[in-house]
């Protein structure tokens, strides 16, 4: 069965030089302090160049017998990392990149991604960055995205950076913000446009039905452990699947990890409970397809 993953997070380089950067500003480093220091915090490999990266990204799906993913650069100004290693691995990745909505230049920034570095997603991260998912500059990008074939994440709901948590860096996200209706409203105007929100709209999910309901170019991305159900009395995930199928339906469900950095790579154990949790509310093999590379593979094709 082809398997494609929606929702990998490239850990480039440029992402550590970023949390460095940031240590040093709010004075838990002292400036100079080599950015490789963070590997030994986070017991985690240092990337290397963006096509190094890229290789053991391809090592590791090949490892597990993944055909394509999604990989989202993931600090704001990094599209050319994730750029670098998708002409690295044409075939097998799929180039996403945070933007800023609420940045000066994120019409140009967005429009230079999806145009000259043939990137295909849009991330937004609305929380983080202060801004609404109904603003005027949000329906800039949709335009940006509608006129090149690209696609908009909108991360709604709960936003836990875990990285930023290790490092002892505060996250004062708006959690407010990451609303699926507003999303919604501006989905509805641009029809063509892929919409993904990922997690099940991460503990907004009443809130994340109705939009799909609403919209049909809005799709789920099913990635990370959802530990959000914890906010909803009695709710498993099982039932989190049930509710999705019955109002996206098994075409607008995309699988996804949420896979990060390395040595812990590609998460093995997300695929395992998934398809476990699809086979016991009696997905069809179709069905089942669909959700774990199908959707995917129709949506971006190759």
């Amino acid at each position: 069965m082809l398997l494609n993953d929606a929702h990998c997070h490239f850990f480039s380089a440029a992402f550590f030089d970023a949390l460095m950067a940031e240590l040093v500003r709010t004075g838990q480093r002292q400036a100079g302090t080599p950015t490789g220091t963070l590997s030994q915090a986070l017991a985690w490999e240092m990337p290397g160049a963006p096509e190094q990266l890229a290789d053991r990204w391809v090592a590791e799906l090949d490892r597990h017998g993944v055909t394509r993913i999604a990989l989202i650069a993931s600090t704001p100004g990094d599209e050319v990392s994730v750029a670098a290693a998708v002409a690295r691995h044409p075939s097998r990745l799929v180039g996403f990149f945070m933007l800023n909505a609420a940045a000066p230049d994120a019409v140009d920034r967005g429009a230079r991604a999806l145009g000259d570095l043939g990137l295909r997603g849009i991330c937004l991260f609305p929380a983080a960055h202060d801004f609404r998912l109904n603003d005027d500059v949000v329906a800039r990008l949709f335009e940006v995205a509608e006129a090149t074939g690209g696609a908009v994440f909108a991360h709604c709901g709960v936003l836990s950076m875990g990285v930023r948590k290790r490092l002892g860096l505060q996250s004062s996200f708006d959690l407010r913000l990451g609303d699926p209706l507003a999303l919604a409203r501006v989905a509805a105007r641009f029809p063509g446009v892929p919409t993904i929100i990922p997690h099940f709209g991460s503990g907004f999910l009443r809130e994340a039905l109705m939009a799909v309901d609403s919209c049909p170019n809005i799709y789920l991305d099913t990635s990370s452990s959802n530990g959000w159900v914890r906010y909803h009395p009695r709710l498993t995930l099982d039932e989190v699947f049930r509710r999705a199928l019955d109002v996206a339906g098994p075409d607008r469900l995309l699988f996804g990890t949420d896979s990060s950095f390395f040595p812990r790579g590609w998460q093995r154990a997300i695929l395992d409970e998934q398809k476990a949790i699809v086979s016991r509310l009696g997905v069809s093999q179709d069905e089942e397809e669909k959700i774990f590379g199908g959707n995917f593979e129709r949506l971006f094709r190759a």
